[in-house]
């Protein structure tokens, strides 16, 4: 017989089986040798008091065992299979190919970036030199974004697909089965490249292909049907299917859209700054605690506000991270964050953002392509500020809404550095005032928040596509090319790894057989 609770358990016991075991049977009204064994279902931290529990639901096995469930899924070769090329080798792209696998498809992926391994030396250059390689970095390369900007799995995107699937692949290739169970699952930027490569592994050992510095320059169509694409090294791949998974940021895929005359939309999106505070401010202020609990992981927040009719919001919040340098060309800056694991830095940060809509910039009614000019004009300004080699314009907090250029800015986790200027040289007018109106809102919702020993660094510009590449709601493809799948989030369809994933294996679902 199995029965399934919740429980509010005390940090002090949450790793403790047998406490926890007791407690439901004491809940349950059973013998204690009753109970052969637990399974914890879901585990979310509950800081609504000064009491901070964790609030687990746990299944109990009564007079059964438990086994422990395995996620290895039964897939066969499909080397000589029907072909489906997917550009991207990100979120998307690759969850993509694997349900390639599942379907009995061929997947040949073709990334204009690097392999996950390759890449660790062009994000060194970046962060010790301020080079930038247009064809690797944070954004291209094997996993896309990403594999070195996070790995955060949380996402309210179950209505879009089957998240637990996407997250039970990821522990068939190498993660923790705590993704299963809690609340805000997070792998880490540390642990996530080795699981991309064992699912690159997966896709090859069945057969797939999978294609590394192979840009993809042009996508070709007869009779308004793909048949297949081009490579930046003249190579052409056949295929009648497509998936166009590229991320927000393979502007050039836009442009040759553009280039050929087919349908694209302007999308509104979000922009701001990146804030960084001191772990300790943020976990004292969540935790009500001078000192975080041994068995409490690091604490995030979530902050939204409304200025003038304008929402402000925090967005890919970071506990123990640091701010990482994510520009894709040599004359933009564009910040991101991520955390390792373990979360263990001493600073928390946060995008804090304003979304971007079309009325903003007048010409987005008639121009699909001028909220990108409009992203890339302050990525460029926020470079030209900064002074060059990627060092990105900064400010304190309570600096930045009293106006002041702050004479010096705190120690931060920014490694290519950050030059104090005012950030209204660089955002737009509208998003400083709405910046400014909000901050001390959010210091009173959250004590401590508001503080000149936080730092704002510019510019948080890629939080998803300023384009959407239209697409038919059933069969997915785009409406004027039978065969072509725009995809994920720079399509516009995706707004992280688990809602990329969910997207990549959609249109997959949707190719005939």
């Amino acid at each position: 017989m199995q029965k399934e609770i919740e429980l509010a358990v005390s940090p002090d016991y949450i790793h403790d089986t047998a406490y926890i075991s007791a407690l439901g049977a004491k809940q349950l009204k059973v013998a204690e040798n009753r109970i052969q064994g637990i399974h914890i279902r879901k585990r979310s931290i509950d800081a609504r008091s000064r009491q901070v529990v964790y609030r687990i639901r746990v299944i109990f096995y009564i007079d059964e065992p438990y086994f422990a469930p395995s996620y290895q899924a039964a897939i066969g070769n499909v080397k000589e299979a029907k072909p489906v090329i997917i550009i991207g080798a990100g979120p998307a792209g690759l969850f993509a190919a694997y349900r390639c696998l599942e379907r009995g498809l061929k997947p040949i992926v073709l990334e204009r970036g690097k392999a996950v391994r390759d890449r660790r030396r062009d994000l060194a250059r970046i962060n010790k030199e301020g080079f930038v390689n247009p064809e690797s970095n944070y954004c291209f390369g094997e996993g896309g974004a990403g594999t070195y900007s996070d790995g955060k799995l949380y996402t309210r995107s179950d209505k879009r697909g089957d998240v637990q699937k996407v997250l039970q692949i990821f522990v068939q290739h190498g993660a923790t089965e705590d993704i299963l169970v809690d609340a805000r699952p997070h792998i880490g930027t540390n642990k996530l490249p080795h699981i991309i490569e064992d699912m690159r592994n997966t896709i090859i050992e069945c057969g797939g292909e999978i294609h590394f510095d192979c840009r993809v320059d042009d996508i070709i169509v007869q009779f308004d049907k793909v048949t297949g694409v081009k490579t930046a090294d003249g190579h052409t791949h056949n295929a009648d299917q497509v998936i166009v998974a590229t991320g927000h940021s393979a502007r050039d895929i836009f442009y040759l859209f553009r280039k050929k005359g087919w349908l694209t939309e302007a999308k509104p999106f979000a922009l701001g700054v990146r804030i960084e505070h001191p772990q300790e401010i943020i976990d004292q202020a969540q935790y009500h605690c001078s000192t975080r609990h041994e068995n409490l992981p690091p604490a995030y927040y979530s902050l939204v506000e409304q200025v003038d009719g304008r929402g402000v919001f925090s967005f890919c919040m970071c506990p123990g991270g640091i701010i990482a340098p994510c520009a894709t060309d040599h004359d933009e800056i564009v910040v991101n964050g991520w955390s390792p694991s373990k979360r263990n830095n001493p600073h928390a940060n946060s995008g804090t953002v304003i979304q971007i809509n079309l009325e903003d910039v007048p010409q987005a009614l008639n121009d699909p392509f001028a909220l990108l000019d409009f992203q890339q004009q302050v990525e460029q300004a926020a470079f030209r500020y900064g002074g060059g080699n990627l060092v990105a314009p900064a400010q304190r907090m309570v600096d930045f809404v009293q106006r002041k250029v702050s004479n010096s800015l705190p120690e931060n986790s920014y490694k290519p550095g950050t030059s104090s200027v005012s950030l209204d040289e660089v955002l737009p007018n509208f998003v400083a005032s709405a910046l400014r109106g909000a901050l001390p809102v959010f210091g009173k919702k959250m004590k401590g928040y508001y503080t000149n020993e936080a730092i704002l660094v510019g510019v948080e510009s890629r939080t998803s596509s300023p384009i959407r590449i239209p697409r038919d709601k059933v069969s997915l493809q785009h409406p004027q090319i039978a065969g072509l799948y725009p995809c994920g989030e720079g399509a516009g369809y995706a707004g992280g790894i688990v809602s990329a994933a969910i997207d990549g294996m959609n249109c997959v679902d949707a190719i005939p057989q």
